[in-house]
């Protein structure tokens, strides 16, 4: 009897062990609507407005007035990105022109079932609203040729509106954007993006949905002049 006892104990304690698992790792399967944000969002709560979170705001802030140009700050970031600049694989760059690139990254490539990845791209191209060209240089008798394209391309027909952002839905991209769905939109003679990569643990539905949340809830930072410093 007490060895019966000691068996279906043993055998309950790893059924509860399996339910935490599956729930932990299920979570990575469920559709973006069950994902936890890595950043608050009022609007997605229905108690107001998108907010730029008090501790990112700082660094958008800072790009902004760097740039002399508005920018965006992403009130929501899929689960499990955290919105900070200095992240680990976080980062921004700015181009002599002032275009910038602002990126969000998580991998881990030690997860079961293969390595998972959440990176999400946000760009921005103040005065200028053409398409960034891409590089694809070859070499051909010895010599680099380059060829330019553009770096967003495959564009869906129809434009879809978020407030009064009117974006169109690129499906094939280049450099940073590989591998990504990005939305494009042009606001007061700039050109601003949003993409993120299609992989594991987010499908291709999941990650359209990603960016349609990010979309509903980006929340424009002007610069501060000199006044204001």
């Amino acid at each position: 009897m007490k060895r019966r006892i000691a068996t279906v104990a043993v055998v309950v304690a790893i059924g509860a062990i399996a339910v935490v698992v599956g729930a932990a790792f299920g979570s990575w399967a469920w559709g973006a609507d069950d994902e936890p944000s890595a950043v608050a969002t009022a609007d997605e709560s229905g108690s107001g407005p998108p907010v730029c979170p008090r501790a990112e705001r700082v660094s958008w802030q800072k790009l902004a007035t760097r740039i002399k140009a508005p920018v965006y700050c992403p009130s929501w970031l899929p689960y499990p990105l955290e919105g900070r600049f200095d992240g680990v694989f976080n980062g921004q760059t700015i181009d002599p022109d002032r275009s910038y690139l602002v990126k969000f990254l998580y991998f881990d490539a030690g997860l079961p079932g293969g390595p998972q990845e959440v990176h999400v791209v946000f760009r921005g191209y103040p005065d200028n609203t053409r398409l960034p060209q891409c590089d694809n240089s070859t070499v051909e008798d010895g010599k680099v040729v380059h060829h330019f394209s553009p770096c967003f391309s495959d564009p869906k027909a129809t434009k879809a509106r978020f407030g009064s952002k009117l974006a169109t839905l690129y499906t094939s991209n280049q450099g940073a954007d590989q591998w990504h769905l990005l939305y494009a939109w042009r606001e007061n003679g700039s050109l601003y993006s949003v993409s993120e990569h299609v992989a594991p643990p987010y499908t291709y539905g999941q990650v359209l949905h990603n960016l349609n949340r990010m979309m509903r809830t980006l929340v424009r930072v002007q610069p501060r002049n000199a006044a204001q410093s």
